[in-house]
């Protein structure tokens, strides 16, 4: 039987609130954690640990730090239009990005074989210098400079297939060379950014890929596009640890988003993450929570994440469709390829 899969996760993550209806709140977690129950024995539950100042601070601003910092004890206010913090939600914060680092040292380090970071308030919005969508601190990023200041891992690929745009981790790397981001996400849609052509700038040019993916497109589409963008360009990229921004909002009944994606489609990209995590760099890949608005899509995509990490020998069921002409699939491919072929010459093929 495989090792355990590590699961970072705290009660103490139900400690940011919000106002009445908003949709990132506490029952997220509760639903992640009564999928997790279904894979006793087959993970083993790790507590965080609140990030020190200086490991978010490789990412985020003093500013910033200390604007979040200044809502600790006070009753909830907006730090956007969509983002509110409690008086816990500094020391929440800090729970996620100071787990999210662990779990990837740990894994980083062999101590771990693969982990899942079931955190929250989420982080990939968050910019260097504002909270954003939703995100205080974004912990994929304070985690990934981690991994570089104190574990000697240089080239990283981060994998963000949330719904939205991860805006604040793209910003954060779109300049060094040694971070791979590579981000699927509806688009035209919040927050706006990740266009194809948005590809990086100066040194970090063409280590930025966007797959912006309209409306509508489900598993066969996200099957596809794991197949023939993301596949060869981490092959291309060879990264050394592979970290996912792991949301579950493109979920077909996802309220906040409108693609199709099932328990089966989250199953099918994480077996093909998984094995080019086996085929590139020693199987070191970490699990993410970023978005997810509904019970049913954080339910099933838990249960799919779990169930695909845990398998011996996990085999991708669906096969992966043709590029028929004026296809999703097809269009998708083609803008994606017209931007990056020079660097990743085999994207489009399987």
């Amino acid at each position: 039987m495989p090792a355990p899969i590590r699961v970072v996760s705290d009660p103490r993550y139900l400690d940011h609130e919000g106002p009445d209806g908003h949709p990132e709140r506490p029952e997220r977690l509760v639903a992640v954690s009564r999928a997790l129950e279904e894979f006793e024995g087959q993970v083993e539950h790790a507590p965080p640990r609140e990030a020190e100042a200086d490991e978010i601070l490789r990412v985020h601003d003093r500013a910033h730090w200390d604007r979040v910092r200044q809502t600790a004890g006070t009753a909830v206010e907006r730090l956007d239009p969509d983002t509110y913090a409690c008086g816990d939600s500094f020391s929440v914060a800090r729970l996620a990005a100071g787990g999210t680092v662990d779990l990837v040292r740990s894994v980083a380090e062999g101590r771990a074989r693969t982990g899942i970071a079931a955190v929250r308030p989420p982080g990939h919005h968050a910019e260097s210098d504002r909270a954003m969508g939703f995100c205080l601190f974004n912990n994929v990023a304070v985690a990934a400079r981690a991994l570089q200041a104190d574990c000697g891992l240089d080239k990283l690929m981060i994998v963000d297939w949330d719904v939205h745009h991860g805006n604040g981790t793209q910003h954060s790397f779109e300049e060094d060379p040694s971070v791979l981001y590579l981000s699927t996400h509806q688009f035209p849609f919040y927050p706006g950014t990740g266009d194809f052509g948005e590809a990086g700038r100066g040194r970090g040019a063409g280590a930025t890929v966007n797959v912006p993916m309209p409306a509508g497109c489900g598993d066969l589409d996200y099957l596809g596009v794991f197949e023939r963008i993301v596949t060869p360009v981490a092959r291309g990229f060879e990264p050394e640890m592979i970290l996912v921004s792991c949301g579950f909002d493109p979920h077909r009944d996802d309220p906040l988003a409108s693609m199709e994606v099932s328990q089966e489609g989250f199953a099918a990209m994480t077996v093909i993450l998984r094995q080019l995590a086996e085929e590139l760099c020693g199987a070191r890949i970490a699990f993410v929570l970023e978005g997810g608005y509904s019970v049913l899509g954080l339910t099933e995509g838990t249960r799919a994440l779990c169930g695909a990490l845990s398998a011996e020998a996990p085999e991708v069921e669906t096969e992966t469709p043709e590029l028929a002409e004026g296809s999703n699939l097809h269009w998708i491919v083609e803008r994606a390829a017209a931007v990056h072929r020079g660097r990743f010459p085999e994207i489009g093929t399987r």
